[in-house]
């Protein structure tokens, strides 16, 4: 049993208090009083000195100075103080939160003491004395509430700082994280595309390069062209970073007529198809929808082999709907892991849409998204100004 300082000290200056204001006969107990003797300094000492352990003990100490006080007023010795360790423990009991000992202490200290007035020959002089011992005990357990509430409230005001701080950090890693994500998925789906159209230019002007320098001129201009938009792109998602260049527009539909001009530089014929009233965009929906229909370009260009693409964008009332539809090479039923079906997936969610791709009964393959045109849109990237995850996605396609 450990005994701070702090304790010891309280329990010494109690019995020190104690003595002097009896030998100094500074208070009376208003009743017929007999000199202090060696017994009742005994019950003095044993009433202050457990003090020092009434934090780790208040039960046994409470019992043991409630007594000590009643054996000292029953044996009629002199002074009120001798009561001050057992108000010192009710005050202790009811700071702890233990009510029913604070309760029980009290009642047995008032009793007690009341019960030797009314048993004693001489009637106390009013008003003074132990007589006002209810009104210390009540005060002590008002104070010691207090106490309580005061010590209740700083530890719980300290949990919320605690959980605050954790949250902040768990936020801030997850941020992060998010972060991550979306810069590895706007440089997939940008970089990706732009490398592949640069990959088939390169090799169409190795082809031709003496046969037709004519076509490999031209093909060197698209490979320019290409390694320019990624620039572009590259240095748009680093500016967001930098949070932002407010005239950049980012992302969007407004750039799909040089995304087809693209696929048609490398000799895929794109048909594209508008149905409904065009109509701007919410910036996450605009940039889900180009990023969707980039990355599904690049698949056709990337596995679909010769072939011709056919775009529809569809303005519906509440939605927007993407297709992509080639007549390449695919095998019906083949349904695989890819990362670029994953990313356009998890974009759709993102916003709240649908995604479906696979392939189609006459051969090639089709990519269609239907996203929402109102929100509420899911909590968008404070860095990135788009959601920066989605569902983990399921049933994901060959690409």
């Amino acid at each position: 049993m450990r005994i701070g300082r702090a304790d010891a000290l309280i329990a010494f200056g109690v019995l020190t208090g104690i003595v002097a204001g009896v030998y100094g006969q500074m208070s009376t107990s208003g009743s017929p009083e007999r000199p202090l003797d060696v017994f009742g300094i005994a019950l003095i000492m044993t009433s202050a000195l457990p003090l020092a352990v009434r934090r780790s003990r208040p039960a046994t100490v409470g019992v043991i100075t409630v007594g000590c006080a009643l054996a000292y007023y029953a044996c009629r010795y002199p002074g009120v103080f001798t009561a001050a360790p057992a108000l010192m423990s009710i005050y202790t009991a009811t700071s702890m939160g233990r009510r029913r000992l604070a309760i029980a202490l009290a009642a047995a200290l008032g009793v007690g003491i009341y019960g030797l007035i009314a048993l004693s020959d001489v009637d106390p002089a009013p008003p003074g004395g132990l007589s006002l011992i209810s009104g210390w005990v009540v005060a002590v357990v008002v104070v010691g509430e207090m106490t309580r509430n005061r010590r209740a409230y700083l530890e719980e005001v300290e949990r919320r700082a605690a959980e605050a701080e954790r949250t902040r950090e768990e936020a801030a890693l997850r941020r992060a994280g998010e972060e991550r994500l979306w810069i590895a998925q706007e440089l997939h789906d940008s970089l990706t595309h732009s490398i592949s159209v640069i990959n088939v230019q390169v090799s169409v002007a190795a082809h031709l390069l003496d046969s037709d320098p004519g076509r490999s001129r031209e093909a060197l201009a698209a490979i320019r062209e290409a390694g320019r938009d990624a620039m572009y792109e590259l240095r748009a998602t680093l500016g967001v970073l930098r949070q932002g260049d407010p005239d950049d527009p980012g992302a969007g539909l407004a750039r799909l007529p040089g995304l087809v001009a693209r696929a048609e530089a490398v000799g895929l014929p794109v048909k594209v198809l508008v149905t409904g009233e065009p109509r701007d965009l919410p910036p996450v929906v605009d940039r889900a929808a180009y990023r969707i229909t980039q990355e599904a370009f690049t698949n056709v260009l990337r596995h679909a082999g010769p072939a011709s693409i056919t775009l529809t964008t569809e303005y519906r009332p509440g939605t927007i709907v993407i297709s992509v539809e080639d007549d390449g090479a695919s095998e019906v039923g083949v349904v695989t892991q890819g990362m670029g079906l994953i990313g356009m997936r998890e974009r759709a969610v993102a916003v709240g849409g649908s995604f479906t791709a696979g392939p189609r009964a006459g051969g090639g393959f089709a990519v269609r998204a239907e996203l929402p045109l109102t929100g509420p849109f899911p909590a968008e990237s404070p860095v990135t100004g788009t959601p920066p995850s989605a569902p983990e996605p399921s049933g994901r396609g060959r690409r």
